[in-house]
């Protein structure tokens, strides 16, 4: 699995453990990028059940070691994420 990530400080977009990004499957590539003060997550994995969130959980679980679940957008592009401790 490849991916990248631009140096982006996660930190400073969490409110209250939760995260707000937008998602662009069927990329590519798998990327992670900030863009216009939003994160984009840029995914491989069609939008076909459930594929691309799998994706996007696995995604944060490797890269920033955060175990997150998808709070509201399960079926929308644009997704909160919450931070499980």
């Amino acid at each position: 699995m490849f991916f990248m990530m631009k140096s982006i400080n996660l930190k400073r977009h969490f409110s209250n453990n939760l995260l707000n990004i937008r998602v662009v499957p069927n990329s590519s590539k798998q990327e992670i990028i900030e863009d216009n003060e939003q994160i984009k997550v840029y995914l491989k994995s069609v939008p076909d059940k459930n594929k691309a969130n799998d994706e996007l959980v696995k995604l944060f679980k490797k890269m920033f070691r955060l175990k997150v679940e998808i709070k509201s957008g399960a079926k929308s592009r644009n997704k909160v994420l919450k931070v499980l401790e």
